[in-house]
């Protein structure tokens, strides 16, 4: 099975990428005016949000280990990776909105820190520099989110 996935995203998919982020800052930023929007639904929106993105992140795992390359990828950890963030965001959305946040804020860059392990193995370190971006803000707005329906 060949492999045709760029060494690096193009302008269009950074621009999906960034586009992906709008959620995570409405949905914080309305965590803040509970008068337009409920904390609930704010709160409990954003939380769903950032565990649908980190099943999302998982799941490339398992594209990257299906291509049978590099000969690591049929290892059981990388499998066992794949699904780890949706089991773990799944089990945050059973906290309260508030630690569900935050945790799922530390989640997101435990899920950078495996790509900047893995993504060298297959050729995608080009993917890293979009990656830090969106997970910097996508972890910050889950804090401010918290913060807000505080």
């Amino acid at each position: 099975m060949t492999r045709n996935v760029p060494n690096r995203p193009s302008a269009f998919i950074y621009g999906l990428g960034l586009a992906g982020l709008i959620p995570f800052v409405g949905l914080a930023a309305l965590s803040w005016v509970p008068e337009i929007m409920s904390e609930s639904f704010s709160g409990r929106g954003l939380a769903s949000y950032a565990a649908v993105i980190l099943s999302f992140l998982g799941a490339i795992y398992w594209g990257l280990a299906m291509s049978g390359t590099p000969s690591d990828s049929t290892t059981d950890r990388i499998w066992l990776w794949g699904v780890s963030p949706s089991v773990l965001a799944w089990l945050a959305q059973l906290l309260p909105e508030f630690w569900a946040l935050l945790l799922l804020s530390g989640l997101l860059w435990v899920s950078f820190t495996m790509d900047r392990i893995y993504y060298p193995k297959y050729q995608l370190q080009g993917w890293l520099p979009m990656r830090l971006l969106l997970t910097t803000v996508a972890s910050f707005s889950c804090v401010v989110g918290a913060l807000g329906i505080r």
